[in-house]
């Protein structure tokens, strides 16, 4: 029998990313672990109202969002730990700006820039919600068709609530074929 836990959000854990916009001229990173699809070419990024990431985006609509793996978790923990309103985060990571003015981390496997097409606000939460405008990728990660290969890539994923970061797991099948062998 199951039991009731509440309202608890029970669709973790998701990839681990890190946020870059430009806040007064200069990259700002935020770990994030509130990301979700909203469709093939849109993505939602939710982030508290109070952080000081929030006002770049809003200035700029541009974002970037960073796939977090195991060798950059050291660096992307800790962009969560501190506020850029506190600390200068600009030089956590090394980056690019792509030609929209969006910096991105080059370490980091994965690395989308979005532009923010809204806003839906809840209370204490700015909910982004962004178009893929450009997809980068290491070559490494991708497979032989081009496409992401998330057993090499291995994002780190976030689980809440217990504030876990957990590796991926191994292939356990392909996807609508286990409803596919029962129609035969």
């Amino acid at each position: 029998m199951k039991k009731k836990i509440g309202n608890a959000l029970a669709l973790y854990p998701t990839p681990l990313v890190v946020v870059g916009a430009m806040v007064d001229g200069k990259p700002n990173w935020l770990l994030v672990g509130h990301v979700g699809i909203i469709g093939h070419d849109h993505v939602m990024v939710s982030l508290a109202s109070a952080h000081y990431t929030n006002k770049g985006i809003k200035e700029s609509k541009k974002l970037s969002i960073n796939i977090v793996d195991e060798a950059l978790l050291p660096r992307a923990d800790r962009s969560g730990c501190v506020s850029g309103s506190k600390e200068d985060k600009s030089m956590l990571f090394d980056y690019v700006v792509d030609d929209a003015g969006v910096p991105m981390i080059p370490q980091a496997p994965v690395s989308m820039v979005c532009s923010v097409e809204d806003i839906y606000s809840t209370k204490g939460f700015e909910s982004f919600i962004c178009t893929i405008d450009a997809t980068y990728a290491e070559e490494n990660v991708l497979n032989e068709a081009g496409k992401l290969d998330y057993r090499i890539l291995k994002p780190v994923l976030f689980e809440m609530p217990t504030y876990e970061y957990l590796r991926t797991g191994d292939v356990i099948g392909n996807c609508m074929s286990y409803g596919r062998k029962q129609e035969k």
